[in-house]
């Protein structure tokens, strides 16, 4: 089956936004924006946008060849830290290696240190040695490994990490121990030779955990998907790494999927760029939970090392700065200032207009500003046509903030005024975040031209741009869902990494 006679569907599963771009069999685009989570209405938004758009069509034309997906299921578990548990399994006397770290202090002089939660939930030491020069000086032993292993699987361990010193380049005992775990019931085994063959135990050691951590959180999305579109005819499934190329579903792996929606923009970013002759152009992708910002020179730019949720991981990225700001960023006033998230309402409650009972966020300051108009918003969502913005719901939050502000600072402000007070504040962020990836790196940013897209990204672009200098904005056709447009026209690669371990003359 080829996509001359049957569907593609390019998804971007963010935090708040499902975003949808769908090909006909007849080589129409067409786009479909949810809410990620909506209960009562649907268990899965990407599911349930792909059943409404071939809803469309004659039951003889709803079958479907491709579905290319990029997905934040992996970030979102390691941020609120919902990842498989697992056991780590290291070189004997090396078991605190990995929360020992690297003796980074972020904050300098804080007086009370908070180690960051480490990903396994318990730690086996591998009665084995193996030097530098590939001489073991400990044979693996099998037999205790099989015990400690047993007793991890018999507290309810299903993934395992393994990570033996000097194991990227002599790899004999990490493949005896993976063949050990296997046999004992493991559902999911890393071992760091094929996560990160690379020297330095502990960048490993992290990048494997996250691996083992995330993947099976990853393996039951796709079996969900795949169920779902049972129903549709054998569709190939494939989805976005964080390096800005697309992976075959069974080969898509927890370390390689931290940047998955967030890619996609950037391929869409420099395509439609292209499209208008530009070629130095930053991304402005502001959705409803964050935003991220790129930049694009002439070529994409990559990193080979992260720290995301506190947790190290080396594999290859798109270099995309993100800041907590976006259309649903809560708004609060403490200790006599107004401030703008981190928190977000996420897609459920969202937004106080959204009539959940959510709180206040960016999206309500523009709909107080009259900057939204709620007659579009029934169709955008897909909500039926009784249940638009919740403007009142808006106005008597902001008339209760102006209250605590009034009784706090003795000083009355408009609603009004608080809502401009609040975006300028969140415009500052994004202009800043913009800045670390420009200004800070020796690019001129006034030379380059800013592209404009996510749900709320056209609200705020004209200012960002004001306060950064720069005179050119575009905002593409698709720029509602631009990481979803680019994750469909991105192409299927794989980025290797190894260590040459030559001597230089």
């Amino acid at each position: 089956m080829t996509g001359s006679d049957a569907w593609e569907f390019w998804i971007d599963r963010g935090g708040t936004f499902t975003d949808v771009v769908a090909r006909t069999p007849a080589g129409e685009l067409k786009t479909l924006k949810l809410l990620s989570q909506d209960p009562g209405r649907y268990e899965d938004a990407a599911i349930a946008a792909i059943e409404r758009l071939l809803g469309t069509a004659p039951e003889s034309e709803r079958r479907v060849s491709t579905v290319k997906m990029g997905t934040t299921v992996a970030t979102n578990a390691l941020l609120e830290r919902r990842g498989e548990p697992t056991v780590l399994v290291i070189t004997g006397g090396l078991e605190d290696a990995i929360r020992i770290g690297a003796q980074q202090r972020p904050d300098i002089f804080a007086l009370d240190i908070v180690l960051p939660e480490m990903l396994y939930a318990r730690v086996v030491g591998a009665d084995e040695r193996i030097d530098a020069e590939g001489r073991v000086l400990r044979p693996l032993d099998r037999a205790k490994l099989e015990r400690d292993l047993e007793t991890a699987r018999a507290a309810g361990l299903d993934s395992a990490a393994i990570v033996f010193l000097h194991g990227y380049r002599f790899p004999q005992h990490e493949r005896a121990a993976e063949e050990t775990a296997r046999a004992l019931g493991f559902k999911h085994v890393s071992a760091s030779h094929r996560v990160l063959p690379l020297p330095k135990l502990v960048v490993r050691g992290d990048t494997t955990l996250a691996d083992a951590y995330l993947s099976p959180v990853l393996d039951r999305y796709v079996a969900s998907v795949r169920k779902g579109l049972e129903a549709h005819g054998r569709a190939r499934l494939y989805f976005m790494q964080s390096h800005g190329g697309l992976a075959a579903a069974e080969q898509f792996r927890g370390k390689d999927s931290l940047l998955s929606g967030p890619a996609g923009g950037v391929i869409g970013m420099v395509r439609a760029a292209q499209a208008v002759g530009c070629r130095e152009v930053i991304g402005f992708d502001m959705g409803g939970t964050s935003t991220d910002v790129a930049l694009h020179a002439g070529e994409l730019e990559r990193t080979t090392d992260a720290v995301i949720a506190q947790v190290r991981v080396s594999a290859p990225m798109l270099r995309i700065q993100t800041v907590a700001a976006g259309g649903g960023s809560i708004l609060t006033f403490g200790h006599g200032r107004l401030k703008v998230g981190p928190e977000s309402a996420g897609a459920y409650p969202g937004p106080a207009c959204y009539r959940h009972g959510g709180p206040l966020t960016v999206t309500d300051a523009n709909l107080l500003l009259g900057r939204l108009d709620p007659k579009y918003f029934p169709r955008v969502f897909g909500r039926s046509a009784d249940e638009p913005l919740d403007e009142d719901a808006t106005r008597g939050a902001f008339d209760a903030l102006t209250r605590e502000v009034e009784a706090a600072t003795g000083t009355r402000r408009r609603p009004e005024e608080l809502a401009a007070g609040f975006l300028r504040i969140a415009v500052e962020r994004m202009a800043n975040a913009i800045k670390q990836i420009s200004v800070q790196r020796g690019h001129d940013v006034t030379r380059f031209t800013l592209c404009s897209f996510g749900g709320a990204g056209g609200q705020h672009a004209a200012q960002v741009a004001e306060v950064l200098g720069i005179g050119r904005v575009i905002v593409p056709p698709l720029a509602g869902v631009l990481s979803a447009y680019g994750i469909g026209v991105a192409d299927v690669r794989v980025l290797r990494q190894a260590s040459v371990e030559a001597r230089l003359d």
